[in-house]
């Protein structure tokens, strides 16, 4: 997204007051929609017999990873999708994920193909992004007095497309740990804190046919979350992500941007038992500072199963 912030600050104050405080109105809609959920099936389900419904199922956040590796000969398939709508990018953004169970409960191995079909400034980005190849460690299972802690190491190979804004054209690396830890019998924290680094990436310039000179990108990120379980099968989630990101703007100089999401969502466990896991959600992620985008829709879709 080049020169994100500079159109921003160019844009008259009028126009810029209008899209915080639409932003403002369109997330609290939304916050009041979901505490109304939780507030009302707070109520009913307290009155259930279950002992710990937040034991009901685990691993299957939107935005905020949990450090929970995948079990003896399981398999995770994981497919999401985000829709987009923003003054800036209007669109949808595709991710199928697969985690596979390594060796061991300690090891686990995973990959994603992004694939996006949106309209970013005006012109049209379609096409596969960059591929992930991770490797995940269990540093630590959760315990009565510790938690989870998994630190995990990611490959960006370059796939996608550079010049169709779909890929970054060179090999990125991903460092990132998770904490997890279930602290009450409906409650959950989890917490998330990674860097990405782009060596020697260029981009298109502004109004001419050349690259920008080479430079390298470091971008941090950090995330946290609570899960409230209703029941066993349906959880309330809010998460909150955000994004120190480093990237190349039309001009071939190197800026940042703080991008935050806060973002409300439910799941729901359609199918669990013994050997088979079946998760549907659904989140709406609101932006809260100005790069980042305005409001959207997450839909997610999960089958876990045994391999042997």
């Amino acid at each position: 997204m080049a020169e994100v912030s500079s159109a921003i600050g160019l844009m008259p104050i009028a126009i810029r007051k209008g899209v915080q405080t639409n932003r403002m109105k369109q997330g609290r809609y939304i916050f009041a929609l979901w505490l109304a959920v939780l507030t009302l099936f707070s109520g009913v389900m307290a009155r259930a017999a279950e002992p710990r419904p937040i034991d009901g199922f685990s691993d299957h956040s939107f935005l905020v990873e949990e450090a929970y590796n995948q079990e003896r000969g399981e398999v995770q398939h994981t497919f999401n999708a985000v829709y987009g709508n923003d003054f800036r990018r209007r669109g949808w953004s595709f991710n199928f994920e697969q985690e596979w169970w390594l060796f061991t409960e300690d090891h686990q191995v995973a990959f994603s193909i992004p694939f996006s079909h949106l309209r970013e400034e005006g012109e049209k980005q379609r096409g596969v992004g960059d591929i992930l190849i991770e490797y995940r460690y269990q540093l630590t299972e959760e315990g009565p007095n510790i938690p989870a802690v998994a630190p995990k190491f990611g490959l960006i190979l370059p796939t996608g497309n550079r010049d169709k804004g779909t890929g970054n054209g060179v090999v990125g690396y991903e460092w990132s740990i998770a904490a997890s830890k279930k602290v009450a019998s409906r409650l959950a924290l989890h917490a998330n804190l990674g860097l990405t680094y782009l060596p020697k990436v260029r981009v298109p310039l502004d109004d001419d046919q050349r690259l920008s000179p080479k430079r390298s990108l470091v971008s941090y990120d950090l995330g946290a979350s609570v899960v409230f379980a209703l029941s066993s099968d349906v959880h309330m989630l809010l998460e909150w992500v955000g994004e120190f990101e480093e990237e190349i703007n039309g001009r071939g100089r190197k800026e940042r941007a703080f991008k935050a999401i806060l973002s409300p969502g439910i799941r729901a466990a359609v199918v669990n038992k013994a050997g088979l896991q079946t998760v549907v959600g659904v989140g709406f992620p609101i932006g809260v500072t100005r790069p980042a985008d305005n409001y959207g829709v997450f839909l997610y879709f999960s089958v876990e199963h045994k391999l042997f």
